[in-house]
């Protein structure tokens, strides 16, 4: 198989498998290098058996490993930490990441249980945005949300001419779930407000003959 082929196979094993809850536990491994079960429990704030099944679902797709603790007294124990493979992974498919996570929010029917994963979902994207958005002011953190999604091919641009600084997307980061219910332009502006550090108006949108999605901090 070549690279494209095993990058798409990859892609789609870690689609397949992936919830909420596992890319909370991936942001952990990200952040702390290696932790145990215990650990991760406490900082994802549920039982040692959720851990568990987590880990062996991120372990069985290779985007964990595991390896035996430094030893103390009583039983011995395991720390687990990132793959080479789950470190790409989690560091660079944005966009796959929220479809998989968005598509299972859309499952939920009842309106104030969603509104909570929608917040949820919109703290774990920005918390994977956020090493990679700098600057003191909000002129110099919604440039470097431009330049974060220019790697990704996504166009920004930030309007400096008013009182106020504006960004706009003149493409949608994320197509396919506009196309399947706009409601993730709301995820999109609680993202844009956790990296800007401000509340995020939705002044404009494509989805209602706009030629740019904007948005502006008030």
């Amino acid at each position: 198989m070549d690279r494209s082929g095993e990058t798409s196979a990859s892609q789609a094993e870690l689609l397949s498998r992936v919830t909420g809850g596992d890319v909370e536990l991936l942001n952990q491994l990200r952040r702390n290098e290696r932790l145990t079960v215990s650990q991760l429990a406490e900082r994802l704030n549920v039982t040692a058996t959720a851990v568990r099944q987590r880990l062996s679902r991120l372990m069985a797709a290779g985007l964990i490993h595991r390896q035996a603790a430094p030893r103390g007294r009583g039983r011995p124990s395991h720390e687990y930490g990132l793959t080479e493979r789950g470190r790409r992974q989690i560091g660079g498919n944005f966009a796959d990441l929220a479809m998989a996570l968005w598509r299972e929010v859309r499952r939920v029917s009842a309106p104030e249980v969603r509104r909570g994963l929608l917040e949820r979902l919109a703290g774990t994207m920005a918390e994977m945005y956020r090493p990679q958005v700098t600057g003191q002011t909000v002129s110099e953190r919604m440039r470097s949300i431009k330049r974060l999604f220019a790697e990704r091919n996504v166009p920004f641009e930030v309007d400096e001419s008013g009182q106020l600084p504006v960004l706009t997307a003149e493409a949608c980061p994320y197509p396919q779930l506009a196309e399947e219910d706009r409601s993730v332009c709301a995820l999109e502006r609680l993202v844009f407000a956790q990296l800007l550090h401000r509340d995020v108006r939705l002044t404009a949108c494509r989805l209602d003959g706009a030629t740019c999605c904007t948005f502006e901090t008030h």
